[in-house]
């Protein structure tokens, strides 16, 4: 009686959670749990950091079969079918406002320019021995637009979505940390201080037309970039249009929260301890801060060349503005000209590079889906 009593004292016991656990699952709770603190805290892309965060604590308790193929079906038929980051650019398109890039053509060009942290960090990964495709997703990181991220990662390189997603939305959150060191290097006070003119209004007409133009353009240069173009120009046309406001403010708040809540359970439920603590996710964190420092220098240094050419009426830190992180680095980049300069409103001028970067972004993710798809 005793000896069975034992047995079943011991299989209960060895039953229990806290049995089971590795230091792999305890290091990515803790992981977990930062994120959610510096989500709630700090207020760090807290839609995407709270849900991830939390995901991955649940993600490595050991005993949640159940809950694991809930996760599994998540990311297999809404991220790894690419469904999210598709709709999650429907709703950024139905969020966005284009007006700025229309008022001054001349900032696709800075958009374009900071795209070079894309190439700086793909290269990089080429060197440290990632093959081409996992390359390629570690170097859209420079791009700091999550949904293009895990749209290209799960095509080319799905064994590194964990990595390449906490990469992108953790240094997204710090752009406000991340680039303004990187501006004052390349910049002078002088620079810094310049007061743009500003912008011209734009016409209904061109906002309607521009969603419609960037996307037939786009896409018969870079057929693959169609799904997260097409749907970003589909969005904007609810938006401007002026006629479907009901389906603009569905897909720009209802729509776009239900994706995102679904996007970070998928990216956190690729975070279990024994896949994800690796030496590629350390080295593909720390390329990330180099994609993003090296497109924030892309953007700036084509920004001084802009003010150079236009007698000193460019101020060159908008630039900086031209990774996608929107809108957060074209804030970034209107604190900085305000601190230099208290009647210096450099938001709007900062907002068209930026939404000119998301566009830049998603053409360099058809381009090498294009190339490496295969």
């Amino acid at each position: 009686m005793i000896n069975e009593l034992g047995e079943a004292v011991r299989y209960i016991f060895e039953s229990m959670g806290f049995v089971q656990l590795t230091w792999q699952n305890v290091v990515m709770m803790f992981i977990g749990g930062l994120f959610v603190y510096l989500g709630i805290k700090y207020e760090m892309e807290p839609l995407l950091l709270v849900p991830i965060g939390f995901t991955s604590i649940l993600v490595n308790l050991p005993a949640t079969q159940n809950l694991k193929e809930f996760f599994d079906i998540i990311y297999h038929y809404l991220i790894e079918t690419e469904i999210i980051p598709i709709i999650i650019f429907l709703g950024l398109g139905a969020l966005t406002d284009f007006g700025p890039l229309i008022a001054n053509p001349i900032t696709f060009l800075l958009g374009a320019a900071a795209q070079i942290g894309v190439y700086v960090a793909m290269l990089t990964a080429l060197a440290m021995g990632f093959n081409l495709q996992e390359a390629a997703s570690i170097g859209i990181i420079g791009g700091a637009d999550g949904p293009t991220t895990i749209y290209i990662t799960t095509k080319l390189a799905p064994h590194l979505l964990g990595a390449t997603a906490v990469a992108a939305y953790s240094y997204m959150s710090l752009v406000p940390i991340i680039q303004p060191p990187v501006i004052r290097a390349l910049t002078t006070k002088k620079e810094r201080s310049v007061v743009m003119k500003p912008l011209r209004p734009v016409t209904k007409t061109e906002k309607i037309l521009f969603p419609i133009v960037v996307a037939l353009v786009a896409i018969l240069l870079v057929p693959e970039s169609a799904p997260l173009i097409g749907m970003l120009a589909f969005g904007n046309l609810l938006r401007e249009c002026g006629v479907t406001e009901r389906l603009s403010r569905t897909a720009g708040n209802e729509l776009i929260n239900i994706a995102t809540i679904f996007l970070g359970i998928g990216v956190g439920s690729t975070m279990e301890g024994t896949r994800f603590l690796t030496v590629s996710t350390l080295e593909i964190l720390g390329l990330g801060v180099l994609a993003f420092a090296s497109a924030t220098a892309g953007g700036v240094f084509l920004g001084k060349l802009m003010y150079v050419l236009s007698g000193g009426k460019i101020n060159p830190m908008i630039g900086a503005a031209g990774v996608s992180a929107v809108p957060m680095s074209a804030r970034v980049v209107q604190k900085l000209g305000q601190k230099e300069n208290p009647q210096n409103f450099l938001l709007m001028h900062a907002m068209g590079p930026n939404v000119a970067g998301v566009i830049g972004t998603a053409v360099a993710a058809g381009v090498f889906i294009k190339l490496l798809g295969g």
